[in-house]
């Protein structure tokens, strides 16, 4: 037997999907506006690749607050790149973060290598997996837009005529 979701007369979506919705763009907030504090407190602050993921933070502030105040398909599109941002940012922080601790080890230790020096260098002064919270900050916006009310379905679009 199969179960109907929860659903409002009228309202695309069920109460589950919003409930997730809901709590997907709570943890994203939650997790942006927390990782963005500790970077600044950190003095994470020093170059432009150190600036990247505070600026991309202050730039979802408006891209978020468009799609939730005009939901459409450009304030959409917009958070979704804002988020595959997040991303990239994630995937190179973890490489200067890597070289960064591989560079200092190897400065201390010239003849380390292979395994011996990974682990030095993972567990190294640079947090090397932090950045790794930028890949799961984009990775939660964009469940947040998954089928998201505001980007018609194939089948709500409307018909060509030819």
């Amino acid at each position: 037997m199969r179960m109907n979701s929860p659903h409002i007369p009228g309202d695309p979506e069920s109460i589950t999907v919003k409930a997730l919705r809901g709590t997907l763009l709570v943890l994203f907030v939650v997790g942006s506006v927390g990782t963005g504090i500790e970077l600044l407190l950190l003095g994470h602050t020093e170059d432009t690749w150190q600036w990247t993921p505070l600026v991309l933070m202050g730039l979802s502030v408006p891209a978020l607050a468009w799609l939730l105040v005009v939901p459409g398909r450009a304030s959409g599109r917009t958070f979704q790149a804002t988020m595959g941002l997040f991303l990239m940012s994630g995937i190179i922080g973890l490489a200067l973060h890597y070289r960064g601790n591989a560079e200092f080890e190897l400065e201390m230790y010239p003849s380390l290598g292979g395994w011996k020096l990974f682990w030095e260098v993972v567990r190294g002064a640079t947090p090397v997996l932090a950045p790794g919270m930028m890949i799961e900050l984009g990775l939660l916006g964009l469940a947040y837009t998954y089928r998201h009310p505001a980007f018609p379905r194939a089948s709500e679009s409307p018909q060509r005529s030819e």
